[in-house]
């Protein structure tokens, strides 16, 4: 196997490190999962980490090896959330100054978190990379050190702590599932495991709207997106970075993707299912389990590796998540504009089940006769059996049904 800059000793002394810094998060076993998948699957709940996410071990571990010097010039960084706050601690807790450069449409609670763990909150731009920009300008002109979220050994030094976690509490574990935007994480844990357990499998999971890493593993060199998009905004990462993609080429086994609605569905489940809060990027790895069941050979260990959602996206990720698994329907209903039609048509809803949330006439579309009026209603609904007998009883009773 080849020879890294990080060894087992090294994870071992960051372990160390961070004790009494980060937690070692628990171990949770799903009950749910397992008999989707036929063997048991288990949770490495980082969505309970300080901050809310791994990204403090690494931070932590870059900063403790900057020299005096170093430190006394201050940190920068840039992030939406995740790196940001795990920055922002880090930097705190070792007494250095951190200024961290966020989008100007970040979420106010992200903003307020990073804020609150110390840093120095500068907003600049409107993406992501425009922050990162200003922040490598800042830190060149003000000479402070920038702390980059996955391309530096010691960052993934510090993320492999968690693999070092895995096979502690799981010894057992066949396959290991990492969420995956830059690599930081999935190549830490590989970094990590595979020396001591070269049996595990250690694969990366994607979103399928910003997989940078599938092209780059095809092409042996990292691929830039041209265009990128997904709900999971703490992988949606459209390059990956130089080292962990040196390490995820020779040790991880493949990074498979997923669609945006298995990952609706797997925040879904991650709530009613698992009792646990995730964000879209932490819960890819469930996404994968959802759409493949059988293709894990168990025991598996899935990494929530973040929980930091904004409420309002989680709202709007559940009501997708909601559609995605059959329980919400959105219809438009044709029926005659005369009293009442409305009622008739909510009376052949009421013998199928179905719960109306939401109803609205629509009386001006140029495909309307005069006598005619459509519905849009939203309905709640328990599965896709369901939806599928609500429109087969509007259909049978008469009515023209249109999405």
């Amino acid at each position: 196997m080849q020879s890294w800059p990080i060894t087992t000793d090294d994870v071992r002394g960051a372990h160390k490190m961070l004790a009494g810094v980060a937690r070692v998060t628990p171990m949770e076993g799903s009950r749910y999962l397992s008999g989707l998948v036929g063997s048991p699957v288990h949770l490495k709940c980082e969505n309970l980490q300080r901050t809310g996410s791994f990204k403090l071990r690494g931070a932590y571990v870059r900063i403790a090896g900057l020299s005096p010097v170093q430190r006394a010039g201050g940190v920068v960084a840039a992030s939406a959330g995740n790196h940001a706050q795990g920055v922002a601690l880090a930097a705190s807790l070792l007494g250095v100054h951190s200024t961290v450069f966020m989008p100007v449409a970040a979420p106010l609670p992200k903003v307020a978190a990073t804020r609150e763990y110390g840093a120095e909150v500068r907003l600049h731009g409107a993406t992501v990379d425009e922050a990162l920009q200003a922040a490598q300008r800042y830190a060149e002109t003000a000479g402070s050190t920038f702390i980059h979220p996955f391309d530096h050994w010691d960052i993934l030094t510090g993320q492999a702590t968690v693999g070092l976690e895995i096979l502690e509490q799981c010894p057992e574990v066949r396959t290991i599932l990492v969420g995956v935007g830059g690599g930081g994480l999935l190549a830490g844990i590989a970094a990590a495991v595979k020396p001591l357990r070269p049996d595990v499998r250690v694969v990366g999971v994607q979103a399928a709207g910003a997989a940078a890493y599938p092209p780059s593993l095809a092409a042996g060199r990292p691929v830039t997106l041209e265009r990128f998009s997904t709900m999971a905004d703490g992988i949606m990462v459209g390059r990956p970075g130089d080292i962990p993609f040196e390490v995820v080429n020779t040790l991880a086994d493949g990074v498979r993707t997923v669609s945006e609605e298995a990952i609706s569905r797997a925040l879904l489940v991650s709530l009613e299912r698992l009792k646990l809060v995730a964000e879209p990027a932490g819960v890819s790895p469930v996404a994968a389990l959802l759409e493949e069941p059988q293709s894990f050979e168990g025991p598996v260990v899935a990494v929530l590796s973040g929980g930091n959602i904004d409420p309002q996206l989680m709202q709007r990720v559940l009501r997708h998540g909601l559609v995605a698994a059959g329980r919400y329907l959105s219809l438009r209903v044709r029926l005659a504009d005369r009293p009442g039609a409305l009622a008739d048509l909510l009376a052949v809803l009421t013998r199928v089940d179905a719960n109306v949330l939401d109803i609205a006439h629509v009386r001006i579309d140029p495909r309307l006769g005069l006598t005619e009026v459509e519905v849009d209603l939203h309905l709640e609904t328990k599965g896709p059996e369901h939806c599928a007998a609500v429109r087969g009883e509007l259909r049978e009773a008469g009515y023209v049904v249109s999405q």
